[in-house]
């Protein structure tokens, strides 16, 4: 049901849980809302670049505490982990201390879901650690209020993700495919690429039947899958960001299936058949000086 798989310790008042990186096989940005979000279709994919986060309960103190390796990244109660553990505690109505550490992998600001996969891998643990015995739809409703792509993370790897984020449905992928994610070393924000697309597209494209008919398939081939890829924002944050149009193209240069923008960006990944191919393709990337290229495997059902 879940790739965010929790690595048992030795202590059992502690829990360690992996939280993927995630790709967009598809990501189609469809009408505004009246809430003034956008309406999305999405086909989204774990890949094995992985954050950790350790969660163990305090007994010296009844607060949240947060520690991360990387120290860019805020850990009070601004970050999604934070606001996670809050969250489960509001809803399970338990109020104990806990020490939570995150080790991050994950670019951050890259369009690969790290900081949602961050925020479900806390409840999944904390659910566990307190056993609440929550199902995933309980945990994905509590994770709806913390951003668009967190509820995806409790069905994953493989799901067509709707609406504001809310409606997820997994879908079966067959096999495993190696995947390069090059990441630039700039960050792309999600409500400039928004607010790009919008001055830059003439309408609203419907969402195409191929499309519509994925959703509606019990299990997919791979071949199936890329011939559909597409991302929305690629026009927009291509015009803005020449690098990562050239970046897809070299990719694609490199043998990928397909290459393409994750998320609003700005890693931009190609799906190799083979390992091998993958990291000669790494190893093309590897002289740029501020990029984080990744090879990993798509995550497969369990």
């Amino acid at each position: 049901m879940t790739n965010l798989s929790p690595v048992s310790t030795s202590a059992p008042s502690s829990i360690r849980v992996l939280a993927p990186a995630k790709i967009n096989l598809v990501l189609r940005i469809l009408d505004r809302r009246p809430d003034g979000y956008h309406n999305l279709w999405s086909l989204m994919q774990t890949v094995k670049v992985e954050d950790e986060i350790t969660i163990g309960l305090s007994g010296s103190h009844s607060m949240i505490t947060l520690h991360c390796d990387d120290p860019s990244l805020k850990t009070d109660d601004s970050n999604l982990v934070y606001r996670a553990a809050v969250a489960v505690m509001e809803q399970s109505g338990r109020i104990e201390g806990v020490d939570i550490t995150l080790a991050k992998r994950i670019p951050m600001g890259a369009g690969l879901g790290g900081g949602s996969s961050d925020a479900a891998a806390t409840i999944i643990g904390l659910n566990r650690l307190f056993n609440l015995g929550w199902s995933a739809e309980k945990m994905a409703h509590i994770g709806q209020t913390l951003g668009s792509d967190v509820p995806f993370f409790f069905f994953a790897p493989s799901a067509t993700v709707v609406g504001r984020g809310e409606h997820v449905a997994p879908i079966r992928i067959k096999g495993t495919r190696w995947v390069v994610l090059a990441n630039p070393g700039f960050p792309v924000e999600t409500k400039w690429a928004y607010q790009q697309l919008s001055a830059n597209r003439a309408g609203v494209v419907p969402l195409s039947h191929a499309h519509a008919m994925l959703e509606r398939a019990s299990e997919l081939g791979w071949e199936q899958v890329l011939e559909v890829a597409e991302n929305d924002f690629e026009g927009p944050v291509f015009k803005a960001h020449p690098l990562l149009y050239e970046i897809k193209h070299q990719l694609l240069a490199l043998g990928a299936e397909a290459a393409l923008l994750s998320g609003s960006g700005a890693t931009v990944f190609g799906v190799f058949r083979d390992e091998a191919k993958a990291r000669q393709a790494q190893a093309v990337f590897m002289n740029e000086p501020k990029f984080k290229v990744f090879v990993a495997q798509t995550s497969c059902p369990s």
